[in-house]
């Protein structure tokens, strides 16, 4: 046979392979095209499910409205929602593409599946069908593969139906009552110290470990609660941290500037390098901070004090122990009008105040609590009850956790691992025995 011949046939044969490949692309791309969202689909909005990684560009953001101003390749979206059954998963990105056309690639556990966005209004858009394999959170990853506008795309939400999805599929459904910031910062978790609700308690210890790598920005691990205000150590940033002592005021509000002189928080003492002053945003009152670059894995002890004095008021001060300086130092002392009381209502909680950072977990130990009565006698305390804030009890969020474990109190929560403890579950730790050797005439 000819060279010439040899040729020819390699060409038909590869023209014909091109255009079964051409025709299969065709059939699978209008098949894609033509696959309607039904009625039955969920909506999964963007402004309370979503959150992002990598570069911003100049103006990329999370909004309420969505996804907005999505210009670097190197940024990239996360989009969580948990499911409790197994099977198929089909997929609708509800974008546009405010000039030009763009492609960007959607993708669940590891399987991307590209997606055109080329119209200038709000569509859902088909993206593919997944198979899942398990239950719990599954987490919808977004990349910037070209465009030729400015913008790759505004996201408004994700549509989704199939096996996998039902009535008990969990996520931030709406942004009603603010949901959307609430649920971006995560579930907040506590636990309730049984202590006997006929002891005069003056003194309140704990301790706080917090484990290597759980020091999670925007997290607060708060020591010692009580019905007055609460105690504890902060993650405020990648150079500071704080301990945080704050007593609300008795007047309702969320505005320091409405509270009335009568009902406002005395300030009394406070230690050296503490900062003082009021807050507001969620409840008000007398808050103090003290700069310390506290550390994992080192144990930190918390002493609070609280007694009713004359007129009305009620004294609360707080006391700090490092073990890098081995020694007790003041917080701060602040006194409380139009409340006449020993200590009560004996908690921990953890918590995230940034909602950027609502997908990283964290983690904290709470170990060797005690309470001492008006006459100084410790009593120890190894029973909790374990709670959660609205954002879980919706079950907008379902990664939250707290219990026992090698004879410590824990609580965890955010990062969308799929395991969860059972709100309003009780735990007792084993005893330690360990009383608090504190000798109260020579604290600061």
């Amino acid at each position: 046979m000819s060279i010439h011949k040899k040729n020819l046939i390699r060409n038909i044969i590869l023209s014909t392979f091109c255009m079964f490949v051409a025709v299969a692309c065709g059939q699978e791309h209008s098949a894609r095209q033509k696959e309607t969202v039904s009625e039955q689909a969920q909506e999964v909005p963007m402004g309370g499910n979503t959150w992002r990684e990598g570069k911003s560009g100049n103006k990329s953001n999370i909004s309420k409205e969505g996804l907005l101003n999505w210009e670097s390749s190197e940024t990239t979206f996360k989009t969580f929602f948990r499911v409790n059954e197994t099977g198929t998963l089909k997929l609708w990105v509800k974008a546009k593409a405010p000039k030009g056309k763009s492609t960007i690639e959607v993708g669940i556990s590891g399987v991307g599946k590209e997606v055109e966005v080329s119209q200038a209004n709000f569509e859902d858009i088909y993206a593919g069908e997944w198979n899942i394999a398990d239950t719990g959170y599954l987490e919808v990853e977004i990349k910037g593969i070209s465009k030729e506008g400015k913008i790759y795309a505004d996201i408004e939400s994700l549509k989704i139906e199939g096996e996998a999805v039902n009535a008990d599929t969990k996520y931030v459904k709406n942004n009603e009552g603010n949901f959307f910031y609430w649920g971006r910062r995560g579930p907040s978790v506590h636990l309730g110290y049984q202590v006997p609700d006929e002891m005069d308690v003056k003194w309140y210890y704990n301790e706080i470990t917090v484990p290597e790598g759980e020091d999670v920005i925007g997290s607060y691990y708060m020591a010692n609660g009580f019905s007055g205000g609460y105690f504890g150590i902060q993650v405020n940033s990648e150079t500071e941290r704080r301990v945080l002592f704050s007593v609300w005021s008795p007047f309702q509000t969320d505005d320091p500037d409405e509270i009335p002189e009568d009902h406002k928080i005395k300030l009394l003492k406070k230690g050296e390098e503490v900062n003082t002053g009021e807050f507001g945003n969620e409840g008000s009152g007398g808050q103090s901070f003290l700069r310390y670059n506290w550390k994992t894995g080192h144990t930190y002890k918390f002493l609070l004090k609280g007694e009713p004095i004359e007129n009305n008021y009620t004294n609360y001060t707080a006391w700090f122990f490092a073990p890098e300086e081995g020694e007790w130092r003041l917080i701060a002392s602040f006194s409380r009008p139009q409340t006449h009381s020993w200590l009560k209502g004996f908690h921990s909680f953890l918590e995230n105040f940034s909602p950027n950072q609502g997908i990283y977990e964290r983690k904290v130990n709470f170990s060797n609590q005690w309470v001492a009565d008006k006459n100084g006698n410790w009593t120890e305390v190894n029973e909790a009850k374990f709670t959660a804030d609205n954002t879980a009890r919706t079950g907008y969020r379902m990664d939250y956790g707290g219990g026992e474990e090698n004879g410590v109190f824990y609580l965890r929560n955010c990062g969308f691992f799929s395991d969860y403890t059972a709100v309003d579950t009780f735990f007792t730790r084993p005893l330690t025995g360990e009383k608090p050797e504190i000798d109260f005439n020579v604290l600061p």
